[in-house]
């Protein structure tokens, strides 16, 4: 169900953006119930003037390796499998890839389960 997009600053190693998208999938499957194989990511690079955030908003300082994460999925998590989510995957990118936890970003864009096709010029859930 979910489409991961992670947006990063240009430089990083082909490694780390596996790993960013393996952290992701996991936590998902763990936190959200997203099953075994359902894995989709767009994972992009750009640089400084394509990848525009404010580096201080709500008071969090960010750096210049901001990663940006947005999933689209299927509507009907709670507030707590969300938290849950941000918590494990904020943790995992910090434990995993050195990587500050002020720097993860992440945007949940809730659709309808006949929002999708996987194929086939089919809706798989409708």
């Amino acid at each position: 169900m979910p489409l991961v997009r992670i947006s990063l600053i240009n430089g990083k190693s082909q490694n780390f953006k596996q790993k960013t998208g393996d952290i992701i999938y996991r936590a998902m499957v763990e936190s959200i119930n997203v099953p075994a194989k359902d894995n989709f990511q767009i994972i992009t690079e750009h640089d400084s003037n394509s990848l525009v955030f404010d580096p201080t908003y709500l008071d969090i300082k960010r750096s210049p390796d901001i990663i940006v994460i947005q999933i689209t999925l299927n509507e009907g998590r709670t507030i707590e499998q969300k938290q849950t989510l941000y918590r494990a995957i904020a943790d995992r990118l910090h434990t995993e890839l050195n990587v500050r936890r002020e720097d993860v970003f992440i945007n949940l864009v809730e659709v309808k389960k006949e929002n999708w096709s996987f194929g086939n010029g089919s809706m798989q859930y409708g």
